[in-house]
């Protein structure tokens, strides 16, 4: 096995230009946009040419809570799409693009890792394509035009306390989460008390990825409530005249990117709104023309499936008319013995109890993908100190269930590592026997929503909101939003809010704190505990071992 990091294996990748990496798919060169030699967009013209081709099967890779130790739902990602082509198949990856919060702070990069990489890696975890600069910009351009709109006379009447728009920068700066704007006299302004969310958790970002088109975007953006009038009246983005420059400035933004795998495979990385804090799914636009172009499309959705799948589900497929074949639920033998008990200094220790203790987490997110119709496999993600007694004590578990666990070796050994796992989602996707539906119906009302979430899926026993909750979600029911999904901002840590209650807990009261509504996203957002959508970094973050080389290669980063 290679000692390499993940950078320098992605340093070392034998890189195909990306127009040949096109032809695999079958996309014209003329019909990308090249960024560099490596990395392009796919033109607007030819994914309309798309209409009416038939599509491929959509699998979904998701995974238990995140701990510590690691889960590697990118990385399986990767290695089953390239498993998928190395046994014939004509198959795609879409994933989601980087955030520079977490790469500065704590969690890392977003393109995979050991053998079962997207490249450019360095690129990709940092400015890419500039689809997050261009999100950043149009966000913070709607917040300029309100301040300005009601510096120059208020002609629409905004109610200065009630301004619901704030900031976004993708940095992780809690500095930033509560400020106050416009001071220093009258030439600046009216003070106001303003915020930043992170980049992630813009609504911008969720309009981004959910828009089918240039139209529906501007759409979207126009539908977004920015502020409230005195007689409690939404003021619109498109009443301050933002939607249009907004959308010219999204204009290439909304245009997917294809990139490829280490092993030269197609994978599309677009959008990328964090999962527990947003709705944590690559764009609509990008899985759809995976979808036309593949006849296996594997795709991610973010944190554990009670937050990535369960938004993916019930928020993306429901507002895309998507359906997936299959469902990979990735699990490691260190991350469930941390779920059993075990500390992190005794994970390297042989302990297959502990690892049967922590398959109630592991089995609680079995359960949850079935409530939605979909077939699921079990992906054993596989590190080097995993022994036999507890790889079979989850296989064990897993066939009580009445599914199946598969050990991926991806990380070491590419697609080599993922080939009966291909095999087996690709016959399982080929059976089509999903019969996929969302857990809840448009027509219930939004806490009713919230409460089927917090019940069905995360094993609370009841929901609790203050009163000043319970009557904004009433007053957007009855302003005609009650229809819309709700997108839960939790720690993604436990099924509950409290991030250090790891397995299976249940019978606990999901706290909801503050709700907002996205109407141009399209879904109401409810916070729960203590989850922030402006993250701060650790006390020591991964910018301090980020630099540069002396020939000017970018090190540190994971």
């Amino acid at each position: 096995m290679s000692h390499k990091s993940d950078i320098e294996i992605a340093r070392a990748a034998k890189k195909r230009p990306i127009q040949e990496i096109g032809e695999k798919l079958a996309i014209p060169p003329g019909d990308l946009i090249p960024y560099g030699h490596d990395k392009a967009k796919v033109s607007r013209d030819f994914i309309r040419s798309l209409d009416g081709r038939p599509d491929g099967k959509l699998i979904l890779v998701t995974a238990i809570n995140p701990t510590p130790a690691g889960e590697g739902k990118t990385t399986t990602t990767v290695g089953l799409g390239d498993g998928l082509n190395a046994i014939g198949k004509k198959a795609a990856i879409c994933i989601r693009e980087a955030s520079l919060g977490p790469c500065f702070g704590m969690k890392g990069g977003a393109a995979g890792g050991g053998y079962a990489q997207v490249v450019p890696m360095e690129e990709m975890n940092l400015h890419f394509t500039g689809d997050f600069h261009a999100i950043t910009a149009a966000h913070n351009l709607l917040s300029a035009m309100i301040d300005n709109h009601i510096h120059w006379g208020n002609e629409l009447g905004i109610d200065t306390r009630r301004i619901t728009w704030r900031r976004a920068l993708d940095v992780n700066d809690r500095a930033l989460r509560s400020v106050v704007t416009s001071l220093g006299g009258p030439g600046n302004g009216f003070p106001a008390e303003a915020g930043f969310d992170i980049t992630a958790a813009s609504e911008i970002m969720a309009i981004l990825c959910l828009a089918e088109d240039l139209a529906d975007l501007e759409m979207r953006l126009g539908n977004i409530i920015v502020a409230y009038r005195r007689d409690r009246s939404p003021v619109f983005c498109r009443d301050i005249k933002a939607d249009r420059p907004m959308t010219a400035l999204l204009r290439d933004a909304l245009q997917p990117n294809l990139v490829q795998t280490l092993e030269n495979n197609p994978a599309f990385v677009h959008g990328g709104p964090f999962a527990n804090i947003a709705h944590g799914c690559n764009s609509v636009i990008a899985t759809k023309t995976a979808l036309k172009l593949a006849d296996y499309v594997v795709t991610e959705a973010g944190f554990g499936a009670d937050l990535g799948a369960e938004k993916f589900l019930n928020i993306k497929c429901r507002k895309a008319g998507l359906s997936p074949s299959a469902i990979v639920v990735v699990a490691t033998c260190r991350a469930l013995k941390l779920n059993g008990g075990v500390t992190l200094a005794d994970l390297s220790k042989e302990n297959p109890n502990a690892v049967v203790e922590g398959c109630s987490n592991l089995g609680r997110h079995i359960d949850n993908m079935r409530k939605f119709g979909v077939p699921v496999i079990v992906a054993i993600n596989h590190f080097h100190a995993d022994t036999e007694s507890e790889i079979d004590a989850i296989r064990a578990y897993v066939a009580g269930k009445g599914a199946e666990a598969i050990v991926c070796t991806h990380w070491a050994n590419g697609s080599k590592g993922t080939l009966e796992l291909a095999e087996k989602v690709a016959a399982i996707a080929d059976a089509d026997e999903a019969e996929f539906a969302p857990l809840y119906r448009d027509e219930i009302g939004l806490m009713d929503k919230i409460e089927a979430i917090a019940t069905g899926i995360y094993g609370a026993s009841t929901v609790s909101a203050d009163p000043s909750v319970h009557a904004r979600l009433k007053r957007w029911e009855a302003d005609g939003y009650g229809h819309l999904p709700v997108c839960m901002a939790k720690t993604q840590n436990s099924f509950s809010a409290d991030p250090g209650l790891r397995g299976a807990p249940s019978g606990f009261v999901l706290p909801v704190r503050d709700v907002r509504l996205s109407a141009g996203a399209g879904f109401v957002v409810a916070l729960c505990g203590e989850i922030m959508t402006m993250p701060g970094l650790p006390r020591v973050p991964a910018a301090e071992s980020i630099g540069l080389d002396a020939d000017g290669n970018i090190e540190g980063l994971s």
